[in-house]
């Protein structure tokens, strides 16, 4: 594993969260101990670096977390590979001096990254103009309103345009750890490394920011929740109408979508119709079931209609899903 070294920097700032810092921290780091396991030798191997925004080396940042720096950014004498800016509030941002020199390591490193709100420290130091981007959902109006020249895609967990990568919320600077990792050693691997680390699923950059099973969780309307426990139960249902999720629910079927609306902000046929994707998703990725096999699971009456809501939402086929996210472990 001698040769190479890919230097990978996080640049910290006084407005970092500790998320956005020890997420890509902890991937590279169980990458390099389990380099062993890649099945050949890769010919290079990662080091870290924790690199200050500011020449003081110490970085408070809240809620009362103090963390030392092995150097400041200016200090750097190494050819950096790979420079991961993390998240920070939109409305502090970064000294000039800081904005100038990353705008001259976009041009120069191979990847250049930003964790959650810290695309906005991309854009600002004019990384991000014509490029496509992404950030926390809850700012990415406000990203695209700041700064027209960024094409701002709200859905996804991470965007790559080029040589720069941006992702949404703190835990999605995980997944983008991952992607970079698979990038370097393959799928196989990161996949590899992502059950090392005890997640439940490694996200692909295109999902959604957040799934319709996470959006149900938002309400404690129990008549609801019965309704929902059961379009789980009868996903294979080709044909689950508002008559059949309202009659569960012990209510009118206009009063429970009204309701079902209100509490969720989707309509129940869109809320099916995201469940059977979600679950579609993972047949690709986690099974080897044929495509007419997963279609009836997922309650489309055959793969026609499933491939046609794919190219829909994520602008892929379900052959080319499974091709690119699926893994080769057993």
């Amino acid at each position: 594993m001698q040769g190479k070294i890919k230097h990978i920097v996080i640049l910290v700032h006084p407005y970092s969260t500790l998320l956005n810092i020890s997420a890509p921290v902890e991937a590279f780091q169980t990458a390099i101990n389990h380099f062993d396991q890649v099945g050949r030798d890769v010919g290079f191997t990662y080091q870290l670096h924790i690199v200050s925004a500011d020449t003081n080396h110490t970085v408070g940042m809240s809620p009362g977390v103090v963390l030392t720096c092995e150097s400041s950014y200016r200090e750097i004498t190494y050819p950096v590979d790979t420079l991961i800016v993390a998240g920070a509030p939109r409305k502090n941002g970064v000294a000039n001096d800081v904005l100038l020199w990353l705008k001259e390591q976009s041009q120069t490193v191979r990847r250049i990254c930003a964790m959650c709100a810290g695309a906005f420290i991309l854009a600002e130091a004019g990384v991000l103009i014509n490029k496509r981007a992404t950030t926390h959902w809850m700012l990415c109006e406000e990203m695209a309103r700041t700064y027209p020249q960024t094409i701002v895609n709200p859905e996804a967990i991470f965007v790559k345009d080029g040589n720069v990568y941006t992702s949404a919320g703190v835990t999605a600077g995980l997944d983008l750890a991952l992607a970079f990792i698979e990038e370097d050693l393959g799928r196989t691997f990161a996949l590899h490394v992502a059950r090392i680390m005890v997640l439940f699923l490694k996200r692909p950059g295109n999902q959604t920011q957040y799934s319709a099973m996470l959006e149900s969780q938002q309400t404690d309307h129990q008549p609801l929740n019965n309704a929902i426990r059961w379009i789980c139960d009868h996903l294979q249902q080709p044909e689950i109408t508002v008559e059949q999720l309202a009659a569960q629910s012990r209510m009118s079927p206009r009063n429970f979508a009204r309701v079902f609306v209100r509490e969720l902000h989707i309509t129940p046929i869109k809320y099916v119709e995201k469940l059977r994707l979600e679950a579609a998703c993972r047949y690709l990725t986690d099974t080897r079931l044929n495509m007419d096999e997963i279609a009836r699971l997922c309650g489309w009456k055959n793969s026609n209609n499933m491939n046609r809501i794919f190219l829909k939402t994520f602008n892929t086929s379900p052959s080319q899903y499974r091709r690119n996210f699926s893994s080769s472990f057993s």
